[in-house]
């Protein structure tokens, strides 16, 4: 991804080439043959769900956050519902949301019963 052409042509850059914003590959690049070859054993073994990595993912996770479990999700939507499940919350209760945030937040309040309250960022 680059830059507009207005952002191109100025006196740091004087050729008018592209400028690069973000280069995802560039982190990657020296884990690439280790995560390929992780990502290729689990599709191999056909053990993708509730597989030997997933345990020990989730094994990692508790040790880094120093807590007894850890649960691995397939997204963020499902993370947030499970969190709010296992904080009882529910029917006639309220939530308060980021009123500047990704749908799926007030999505799982919603889910369970419960009402989003939308709170800005800035009191004033």
């Amino acid at each position: 991804m680059t830059a507009g052409p207005q952002a191109s042509k100025s006196a740091g850059n004087p050729a008018g080439k592209p400028v690069p914003l973000l280069d995802v590959n560039r982190g990657n690049a020296p884990l690439r043959d280790e995560m390929l070859a992780a990502v290729a054993a689990v599709l191999d073994s056909g053990r993708f769900l509730h597989g030997p990595e997933v345990h020990q993912l989730e094994q990692s996770l508790a040790t880094l956050c120093q807590v007894d479990h850890a649960i691995g999700c397939a997204s963020g939507s499902d993370a947030l519902l499970l969190a709010l499940m296992a904080a009882d919350v529910g029917e006639g209760d309220e939530v308060l949301v980021p009123s500047y945030t990704f749908f799926a937040t007030a999505s799982a309040v919603m889910r369970v019963g419960a009402r989003p309250v939308f709170v800005d960022i800035d009191p004033l």
